[in-house]
């Protein structure tokens, strides 16, 4: 019985559902990152207001703290962090990427020295699916290889070869039934690689397949071509989950691509240093014009946030340096995008996807490219620190 249906299309963009054992999720859909079985100031009443359907938990972090010992005594990850919804784990491949100077990576898997304290860790493809059937995770990752855009062919195609050996050795650790194993998809920006690591994992036949190695620094133009041609190599009839992507232009643009799921750090990390989503773009909360202003954050916007307190109250809060400030930020932002996806599945479902997707457009301003690339690039840099 195949875990994933397909119920409208428009163009190359879709909607569909995904089951798990922990309910089945709409898609497109977008996962809140909650990094160590935490969305950083929010509770699971939080994520269920804003309309969370599915969570993904850093199977890297969850190991060194508390530990998979500790997350298992408890129940699992659901019980711990009391979350009745899905979850997703990574398989920290990622980490394997953005903590290059604390790793080494060799045919068995990758050494780590712990950011916390120092201490040597090895992950290889066996234990990482170990790890993750034991935290209990609905849908998870196999251990990967992902390199900088930047890199050059020879090292992108060994990214690619090892990550095929490892994902066989997944699946074949893998034991679990009421688990989604998927298998990620390397090549950086190299056509005729993507073409190879989807050929190989399609033919181990995974319920579901991710996109990696995008959104790691290439421009915006390169990400949505790279993502298009990777797309077309995938199942129609499976999952397709693009990896670190959640900025508002990028999301449309890569549903309008056929992606059915992703998951990024960005909105609720934007949203803790007063970046807030609007329909026009980001606003500033901490600047001066929103000191006054006795209205919402945004108008229509049925968050919490908007629903209760001024934008002058935000503002206050963050010049007053409150923790509050953090938790109604973080709901506006997670609200805005998971309205988005909501907005796009009922564009999609009706035919209209086009007309949203211009729409949207004339309306949002983006951030800079430069910009953009600078927050990544500071993003990367953090991810040595815990609770990225």
């Amino acid at each position: 019985m195949s875990v994933f249906t397909v119920q409208h299309t428009d163009g190359d963009a879709r909607t569909g559902v995904l089951a798990t054992a922990h309910g089945d999720v709409a898609t497109p859909a977008f996962m809140p990152v909650a990094t160590q079985g935490s969305v950083k100031s929010l509770d699971p009443a939080d994520l269920r207001a804003v309309d969370a359907r599915i969570v993904l938990g850093n199977t890297y972090h969850l190991y060194l703290r508390p530990g998979v010992d500790i997350v298992e005594l408890h129940g699992g990850l659901h019980r711990f962090m009391a979350w009745d919804g899905p979850i997703l784990t990574d398989s920290g491949g990622f980490q394997g990427f953005s903590l290059e100077h604390l790793r080494k990576i060799d045919e068995d898997g990758i050494l780590f020295k712990s950011h916390v304290d120092g201490s040597m860790h090895k992950l290889t493809p066996e234990s990482a699916i170990e790890h993750q059937q034991r935290l209990g995770a609905d849908v998870i990752m196999p251990l990967d290889v992902c390199v900088a855009a930047d890199a050059d062919k020879e090292a992108v195609e060994a990214a690619v070869e090892q990550t095929n050996r490892w994902a066989e050795r997944c699946k074949e650790a893998h034991t679990r039934k009421d688990q989604l194993l998927f298998g990620i998809v390397q090549g950086g920006l190299f056509p005729g690689l993507r073409q190879r690591s989807a050929e190989f994992l399609t033919s181990l036949g995974f319920p579901g397949y991710s996109i990696g190695g995008l959104s790691v620094g290439e421009s915006k133009e390169a990400m949505y071509e790279g993502t298009g041609a990777a797309v077309s190599l995938l199942p129609v009839d499976a999952p397709r989950y693009l990896m670190g992507v959640g900025s508002p232009e990028d999301l449309v643009e890569c549903v309008a691509r056929g992606i059915d799921m992703f998951d990024c750090v960005l909105p609720t990390r934007i949203a803790r240093n007063g970046a807030l989503f609007s329909r026009d773009g980001r606003i500033n909360i901490v600047s001066a014009p929103h000191r006054r202003r006795d209205e919402p954050l945004e108008a229509g916007c049925d968050c919490y946030t908007c629903q209760t307190f001024s934008a002058a109250y935000v503002h206050h809060m963050f010049k007053s340096g409150e923790l509050l400030a953090y938790r109604l930020a973080s709901i506006h932002n997670l609200r805005f995008i998971l309205r988005l996806m909501d907005e796009m599945r009922v564009a999609i479902a009706t035919g209209t996807f086009e007309e949203y997707r211009t729409a949207f457009h004339d309306r949002f301003v983006p951030p800079d490219q430069r910009a953009r690339h600078e927050q990544k690039t500071k993003w990367l840099q953090s991810q040595g620190r815990p609770g990225v």
